[in-house]
C-alpha cells in the first residue's frame, strides 16, 4: 500500500511542465465558451467524513458564469436527498468536472459553494415558467482542462462501443432489489414517462 507522497512521486515521476502550469483562477473567455456549449457536470462535495458525486444536467448554458470568478447552477426538484447541499454547509469545497458530448477533453473547476434561495437569482434560470428550488454559485479558486485519455481509453463517445440497454437491469428492478420492494416492477417506458412530467 502507498502511505507517503515521495512513493506516489517515485512513481509517477515529475508532474509534465504544462499540467504543473495549467491551472488559473478564473472563468476567462475560452472557459466561457466551453460552458456555454456544455449540458452535463459531475458535482463533488464532501462534508469532511462522507462524500458524494452528483451529476447535474440542463440545456447547454446552464452551468452560468455569473462573471470571472462566480458559476451559478440550479437545482430543480428531485428526490429530495439533496446529500450534496447538506455537504456544502458543512463543508464548502467543491470539485466539477464539464462535459459535453463527443468532446474527449473536459474542463475541470475547483472552488468553494454556496446556496440560495432569493428569487431574482432562481429566476435567471427560469423554465417553463417555473424556477429551481435553490441556486449553488461557486466561487472559482481552480479551473484547467483536462486530457482525453480517459475517454479514449473507455471510448466513451463511440456509439458501436455501447452496451445494449436491454442487457442491464431497468431501474424498477434496481430499485425492486434495492428497496426490498414487493410490489410490481415500473417498465422502463412508465419510469421514463415520469421522470419526464418532473423535470422542472
Amino acid at each position: 500500500m502507498i502511505e507517503t507522497e515521495a512513493d506516489l512521486l517515485a512513481l509517477y515521476g515529475p508532474v509534465h511542465p504544462k499540467a504543473a502550469i495549467k491551472v488559473i483562477d478564473r472563468l476567462d473567455a475560452i472557459c466561457r465558451q466551453w460552458l456555454a456549449a456544455c449540458p452535463f457536470a459531475v458535482l463533488a462535495t464532501t462534508d469532511g467524513a462522507r462524500l458524494d458525486v452528483s451529476p447535474k444536467g440542463d440545456a447547454p448554458g446552464f452551468l452560468l458564469v455569473e462573471d470571472d470568478h462566480h458559476l451559478l447552477i440550479p437545482d430543480w426538484p428531485g428526490n429530495n436527498r439533496i446529500d450534496g447541499l447538506k455537504n456544502i454547509l458543512a463543508n464548502p469545497a467543491i470539485g466539477l468536472i464539464a462535459i459535453i458530448p463527443n468532446v474527449k477533453e473536459t474542463l475541470r473547476i475547483n472552488g468553494r459553494a454556496t446556496i440560495h434561495a432569493d428569487e431574482a437569482l432562481r429566476k435567471r434560470f427560469e423554465t417553463r415558467g417555473k424556477l429551481p428550488i435553490t441556486v449553488t454559485r461557486i466561487r472559482v479558486e481552480e479551473v484547467f482542462m483536462h486530457c482525453p485519455k480517459a475517454f479514449m481509453r473507455s471510448h466513451l463517445w463511440e456509439p458501436e462501443t455501447w452496451p445494449e440497454r436491454s442487457s442491464l437491469p431497468t431501474m424498477g428492478e434496481i430499485l425492486k432489489a434495492h428497496c426490498g420492494d414487493d410490489g410490481p416492477v415500473e417498465s422502463p417506458e412508465a419510469q421514463e414517462a415520469r421522470s419526464r412530467s418532473q423535470l422542472y
